[in-house]
């Protein structure tokens, strides 16, 4: 390999995702206040970014989108995102030194549009692999706020706060939305036996199908705009995580069970729609084995995945899965472990050795970092 071929750095970034969102709807702009509990879980969204000096014949960007296996460069990205736009949005708001060329590959290990803030565990990885270039680090809870500009602002999209939280901060984390975007994060240190026995009952049950905004998540933001953040349909969302944090601090399953059922039962009180019949399907299965509990992740409608909290018996769990994959069709359960740590940014070793060069550009301050405009 030519010296020139070696890249300066490798830096790796993995964020979780997360599941058994109880709250959710109530961390958006419309609700303007809410509670959020919220479980970061494997698998992890990984980036993996090669640093090399800019040359004239290497492009200053390259983005390897693996699970699509689209491989690309851009001179820029410049407010324009046409290929794969959370990606290109992250790049320009985080922004890049002038004098290095990027190659950067991104991969997630959970299926796109499962309702388990996928795409939020994307930007939180790539924001802190670019975070690690700039001359100071952001903290957990500013990684997560930039995601957050990043799909509202730059991308336009609705979106609550809940997710970047996740990704950023991991664990079990009780999320005060005290006057959104503003939140305080509250995470729950729970004892290991307790924390072992949740993590050997949740299951994770993807319907096989991508969850995509829609009309009736058009209609329900609506209907909510109109009603204000008082609203009647937000009330029940607003006390099911403070139920579950209870029962979690008291090692209570049932407890828990209970609330993840009643909030999935008041998505459904915003729209019947938000609990589809795919989800219906996967719940009655598992009712019939027992299940303690079960929450239509993110907003729900069509597509997207349903965590279930199973029994006390690891066999019947197990047989449980089993049932539901051959009974509905197009689901699969998608492997999951508690995630106690959220982002996580390192670099990654390189071929070169007690180089000079490598050490000054691991070392540099010539540019700001987005959140503190007055640095460089």
């Amino acid at each position: 390999m030519k010296r020139e071929d070696k890249p300066l750095r490798v830096i790796s970034s993995m964020a979780p995702i997360r599941i058994a969102d109880l709250g959710g709807w109530t961390d958006t702009w419309f609700a303007k206040f809410g509670r959020v509990l919220n479980i970061a879980v494997y698998p992890m969204a990984q980036v993996q970014m090669r640093v090399y000096r800019g040359h004239v014949d290497r492009p200053p960007l390259t983005i390897f989108a693996e699970n699509y296996g689209e491989r690309y460069t851009l001179d820029s990205v410049g407010g324009t995102y046409d290929r794969h736009p959370l990606l290109e949005a992250a790049i320009d708001f985080m922004g890049t030194p002038p004098d290095l060329a990027l190659e950067i590959d991104i991969f997630s290990e959970a299926p796109a549009g499962a309702s388990t803030g996928t795409s939020a565990a994307v930007s939180v990885a790539l924001i802190g692999a670019l975070d690690l270039l700039s001359p100071g680090r952001l903290s957990p809870h500013e990684v997560a706020q930039a995601a957050h500009r990043i799909e509202t602002e730059r991308l336009h999209q609705q979106c609550g706060v809940q997710d970047q939280l996740a990704s950023a901060f991991g664990g079990i984390n009780f999320i005060d939305i005290v006057n959104y975007p503003n939140a305080i994060v509250s995470p729950l240190r729970l004892p290991e036996p307790i924390a072992w026995e949740l993590e050997s009952r949740l299951s994770l049950v993807f319907l096989g199908q991508s969850h995509s905004s829609s009309k009736v998540h058009e209609r329900v933001i609506a209907d909510l705009q109109d009603a204000g953040p008082d609203a009647k349909q937000l009330r029940p969302l607003r006390r099911t995580p403070l139920r579950a944090r209870d029962a979690l601090y008291a090692g209570d399953f049932v407890a828990l069970g209970q609330a993840m059922i009643d909030n999935t039962e008041a998505q459904h009180g915003l729209h019947p729609d938000l609990v589809s019949a795919s989800h219906a399907a996967v719940i009655e299965v598992a009712k019939r084995f027992d299940a303690l509990g079960w929450k239509v992740n993110g907003a729900g409608g069509d597509g997207g995945s349903v965590t279930i909290l199973g029994s006390p018996q690891s066999a019947a769990n197990r047989e449980m899965l089993r049932a539901i994959t051959a009974e509905v069709p197009g689901t699969q359960s998608i492997p999951i472990h508690l995630s106690p740590q959220g982002l996580r940014v390192w670099d990654s070793p390189t071929n070169s050795h007690n180089d000079p060069d490598l050490d000054a550009q691991q070392n540099r301050t010539g540019w700001a970092n987005p959140l503190y405009p007055s640095w460089g």
